[in-house]
């Protein structure tokens, strides 16, 4: 009689695959998940919320003339980069090199449009983070920043190169403007 090998075959296929789905939930469950802190809010409040930060950052922008210099590069309330991966924004981005591994300087910039008067009651919270996890946080609050000569300032350094992101809120009084940029420090 001949014997058929085919139900061999299918049994070890069936094994390797089997022993694959047990293999990747396992590895996945070794690996810790750190929370995704954008805008310095949960997934879940950015994602539910999301058109409120909108028109918060635009209703912001009416009122105020905002700037914010990150080591003497300028910006704006600008968000788009949450949208991006670290590659594209190695690759193709105007916000790549923004911060140094020795000292950085934060400073902000925040005018009343009608009066061109300097805002002096800005609250900041940010937060500068690796991507990949929590094990490196700053965080930068009002009490961090010196306010003179019109300017917010604040000083930090970061302890390695590679990518960082930079999150958080400009508040005056009840007006809210969110800030979040990709970047990395050379």
């Amino acid at each position: 009689m001949k014997r058929n090998y085919w139900p061999l075959f299918f049994i070890g296929i069936f094994s390797f695959v089997f022993s694959m789905i047990v293999w990747t939930i396992h590895s996945a469950l070794k690996v810790p998940v750190h929370k995704d802190e954008s805008f310095l809010s949960t997934y879940h409040d950015v994602d539910r919320d999301y058109n409120k930060i909108v028109s918060s950052n635009i209703d912001f922008e009416k009122k105020y003339d905002f700037k914010i210099y990150i080591n003497n590069k300028e910006f704006g309330l600008d968000f788009k980069d949450m949208f991006l991966a670290q590659r594209v924004i190695e690759e193709k981005s105007n916000h790549k090199d923004i911060f140094r591994t020795t000292q950085n300087v934060i400073k902000a910039v925040v005018l009343d449009k009608e009066s061109g008067e300097v805002i002096k009651n800005l609250d900041i919270q940010l937060q500068i983070t690796v991507p990949t996890n929590d094990s490196h946080i700053v965080n930068l609050t009002s009490t961090e920043f010196t306010f003179n000569n019109g300017e917010y300032l604040a000083k930090f350094p970061l302890p390695y190169k590679g990518n960082w992101n930079i999150t958080g809120k400009f508040s005056i009084d009840q007006n809210i403007g969110y800030f979040y940029i990709k970047s990395n420090a050379i």
